[in-house]
């Protein structure tokens, strides 16, 4: 079990830069009720994050009893998917424009529930650790509620740097503002790197794993 949280330890350190989240975050934390709407939205996120997790491992199995007998088809999939992952690196690369933002004083804590989930499935490109994250659980061959207990876990220290907006905002009250906006910008700034990055090495390791078995039969990985 040891290994298993070391292992869940490092791939939690890419999967918490998630600028959307916090951006969005921030922007529900300059609403009416802040704390209410910021901490909502945080809640929305993590249990859209908890229940695509459990859909996912339930799922994994098939999809790797599947991959332990690929066909040629699957390395045409493999190979379309790796070239899509590199041009969203190159994509993300390029400077993205502001976006208006919609009127503060329209969002509630139930609204901002809805938006932190619809935020996990914006966040996509970001869910590749999570992924690594499903499958070491599976590997450690667990119990059902072990799996999902670990899962949570997981879930629940993903969301915990986040509470640093409406905990600011409600130790701080109008002085958080500029300090989340400083927060905001480096984490920005970080995931303009470390994203295409993480993308283009996938994208680059699924085209290799394609071209290798159409070229010698068989695959790298």
């Amino acid at each position: 079990m040891t290994d298993l949280w070391l292992a869940l330890g490092a791939i939690l350190l890419s999967d918490v830069l998630n600028p959307v989240l916090f951006a969005y975050l921030v922007f529900a934390a300059g609403t009416r009720s802040p704390v209410a709407n910021s901490s909502a939205a945080l809640l929305g996120h993590t249990a859209a994050y908890m229940g695509a997790g459990v859909i996912l491992a339930l799922g994994l199995e098939k999809i790797s009893a599947r991959l332990a007998n690929p066909k040629p088809f699957d390395f045409v999939i493999e190979l379309v998917l790796g070239l899509i992952l590199i041009w969203l690196a190159l994509e993300s690369r390029k400077p993205r424009e502001e976006s208006a933002q919609a009127p503060t004083a329209e969002l509630t804590w139930p609204k901002a529930f809805a938006y932190g989930a619809v935020i996990n499935f914006i966040g996509i490109p970001f869910a590749v650790p999570y992924f690594a994250a499903i499958d070491q659980i599976l590997k450690a061959n667990l119990s059902v509620y072990q799996s999902v207990g670990v899962l949570a876990v997981y879930n629940l220290a993903y969301a915990l740097p986040f509470l640093i907006v409406p905990g600011l905002v409600l130790a701080l009250g109008e002085r958080s503002r500029p300090l989340l906006a400083r927060i905001n910008e480096v984490l920005d700034r970080a995931s303009s790197f470390v994203l295409p990055l993480l993308l283009a090495l996938v994208g680059v390791a699924l085209l290799a794993d394609a071209v290798t078995f159409f070229i010698r039969g068989e695959s790298l990985f």
